[in-house]
């Protein structure tokens, strides 16, 4: 620190007046009054040393309170970078784990996938080569009165009632016998397939003493198919259901005798045995 002296003057003007000369005396007027502005000069330089210094101390206290804070700053930021990293491993551990068990879900679900594809695949296959192969057994004759037709992968073999039956009746008449044998032996080629026989009436109240309304007269006309099926042609009768709809699944509509000639019909639907398909999803890959 800078040492600051003070010169204390004594007044020679009292001491001096009768001694010396006006000349010396005017000498030494000036270097008293030369020194005294030395004094005042020194004593102002004291005055912003002591100010500087002030100013300096404080601005070390600060910088030094601001570095502690910073250095605890940086102590937290740390802290938080460690937690952080740990997290960041952590959760590339466990996604390691969640990508490896997605990756095999995927896998099952393309497995699967694969093999429903592959048996849509041969059950429309098969479909299509039962159809053919009905269709090029009819005569022209008998296509007048046959529909065939493949929807959502099951086969639906509509037959008119004017062939089948008499009117009013659920007997089968002689006309069918020939249609029906072509029937049965796609069925019996075909021995993976269910068999469900549906009768369909109009909306023509039925008047006869031993049926009461178009549900007997549907389910009787379906009986009457299963059992000549089964007794006259060899069908399994385990393949084999009756199923009567009455009136209440019309294809077309009932207020023109045309309508109605479509809606009395008998639908010999074959299908793919339910097992096969339960078995199937059986093998679906199971939800975590």
């Amino acid at each position: 620190m800078k040492t600051i002296k003070f010169l204390f003057v004594p007044c020679l003007a009292l001491v001096l007046t009768g001694c010396v000369s006006k000349k010396k005396y005017a000498e030494l007027q000036g270097q008293y009054d030369k020194l005294k502005t030395e004094q005042q000069s020194l004593q102002n330089d004291y005055q912003e040393a002591k100010v500087s210094i002030a100013e300096y101390t404080s601005d070390r206290n600060s910088l030094a309170a601001r570095l502690e804070e910073e250095k605890q700053r940086n102590k937290e930021l740390q802290e938080a970078y460690k937690k952080l990293q740990g997290s960041y491993q952590e959760n590339v551990s466990q996604g390691q784990v969640n990508i490896s068990k997605l990756v095999d879900e995927i896998n099952a679900s393309n497995k699967f996938i694969k093999q429903l594809v592959e048996a849509k695949s041969k059950s429309d296959s098969l479909n299509q080569a039962l159809t053919n192969k009905l269709t090029r057994s009819l005569t022209r004759e008998e296509m007048n009165d046959v529909d065939v037709q493949v929807l959502k992968g099951v086969v639906y073999i509509s037959l008119a009632d004017n062939m089948l039956y008499k009117s009013g009746s659920y007997e089968i008449g002689e006309r069918a016998g020939e249609t029906l044998s072509k029937i049965a032996k796609i069925i019996m080629d075909y021995k993976d397939y269910d068999v469900l026989v549906e009768g369909n009436t109009d909306n023509v109240p039925i008047s006869q003493k031993n049926i009461r309304n178009n549900w007997d007269l549907s389910a009787l006309r379906a009986s009457s198919v299963v059992q000549a099926l089964q007794n006259q042609y060899g069908v399994d009768p385990k393949r084999l259901s009756a199923a009567g709809r009455g009136e209440y699944n019309p294809v077309a509509s009932n207020n023109t005798e045309k309508g109605k000639q479509r809606n009395r019909r008998t639908q010999i639907i074959i299908t793919p045995k339910l097992d096969q398909f339960m078995d199937l999803i059986d093998e679906a890959p199971k939800e975590d």
